[in-house]
């Protein structure tokens, strides 16, 4: 189980030495340099400085196994926020834990003032915690430091830091997968406007013709074969096009001619190719007019195929082998009415040419 939900602390080198210099207005220092203001809350419920009796000692190990439930944020000197435990956990304090044995001048060391119910802001020098490598653009124009913000809710053991943890990760699974939801539902009222468009534009209106799953295809000559059915192998040639631009983005023609191979219904391929295949005779020639949420989603594929970009394929269905699987030998129709297959996740399979699972 991994607790660590912001920047990794623990590859974060120690400071090289205790700074010099006068400290930040408003900061102390500890002994190995990292600046600090460390706060409570009084009874008035208003925010006083807590004095801290010693700095904390990488050999104390009485906390050892325990962890501390906090609110952390990483800023830049000039108090641009560059993570926030409250945005990615939505409000929930994380569990890390209370650090023992590190290294003095680390993050770790910072964390380990920490007592529950107090709040601190520590600065740490970019230089330092990034030496060997580039300072980050953002935080050295940003005062060349990094800030820690943290608040420290209350101290769990082991069980509880994982059960709070499994909770954070199921509710941010779950806002993710809404808005996953969200967006594909107003991509498809796009993808359908921009392919009814596309279908008037093109004199396809009357030709063209939608499967159950929602992929459109116009066979432009009929073959005379059977209907492919699910777990059968089929070969297809193609060309595949951007639908709003018309670029070309990969094509059988690209691999000597070679017909592209895959199993029918498998999810090998993206949904509007399991969907579209399946509704030509052996021998056809077609359009298939694939929808983004059919096809890359969101993600697009490469440089060629953009995020939300419909895609149109011309292909020819050559070959058609093998034996269906056994519910779609029992269930298959006849060309005149053919019935769409492939229940593959939208965005998540490779194209042709690239039919591996991701």
């Amino acid at each position: 189980m991994h607790f660590r939900f912001l920047l990794p602390l623990a590859a974060l080198p120690a400071l090289a030495q205790a700074q010099t210099t006068t400290p930040t207005a408003g900061f102390e220092r500890l002994p190995s340099g990292t600046e600090y203001r460390l706060f409570r809350r009084d009874a008035a419920g208003r925010y006083a400085p807590r004095p801290l009796a010693a700095a904390p000692s990488p050999t104390d190990t009485s906390r050892a196994g325990q962890f501390m439930l906090v609110h952390l944020s990483y800023l830049t000197g000039r108090d641009s926020v560059l993570q926030s435990s409250r945005q990615l956990a939505h409000g929930q304090p994380v569990p890390v834990p209370v650090p023992t044995g590190f290294r003095k001048g680390s993050p770790e060391e910072a964390l380990a003032i920490l007592q529950p119910g107090d709040s601190a802001i520590f600065r740490l020098p970019a230089d330092s915690l990034f030496r060997g490598r580039p300072v980050p653009a953002e935080l050295r124009r940003g005062g060349n430091v990094l800030v820690l913000q943290a608040t420290a809710v209350r101290q769990v053991d082991q069980a509880t830091a994982m059960a709070a943890a499994q909770r954070i990760q199921q509710d941010v699974q779950a806002e993710q997968q809404r808005r996953a939801r969200a967006h594909q539902a107003e991509q498809t009222l796009k993808d359908n406007t921009a392919i009814a468009d596309y279908i008037k534009a093109n004199d396809l209106t009357g030709k063209a013709q939608k499967t159950p799953g929602g992929t459109w295809y116009v066979i432009t000559k009929r073959g005379t074969g059977p209907l492919p059915q699910a777990g059968q192998t089929v070969s297809v040639r193609y060309r595949g096009t951007v639908l709003a631009t018309g670029k070309e983005f990969d094509s059988s023609d690209k691999h000597g001619g070679t017909p592209f191979e895959f199993t029918l219904g498998a999810g090998q391929v993206i949904q509007g190719w399991d969907q579209g295949i399946a509704m030509l005779p052996k021998g056809s020639s077609a359009m298939l007019i694939i929808p983004s949420t059919l096809a890359y989603g969101s993600r697009g594929a490469g440089a060629d195929i953009p995020a939300d970009a419909s895609l149109r394929f011309d292909v020819e269905l050559v070959d058609v082998k093998g034996k269906a699987t056994a519910a779609a030998a029992t269930t298959a129709k006849p060309a005149a009415k053919p019935a769409a297959k492939g229940k593959a996740k939208p965005g998540v399979k490779a194209a042709p040419r690239k039919a591996v699972k991701k």
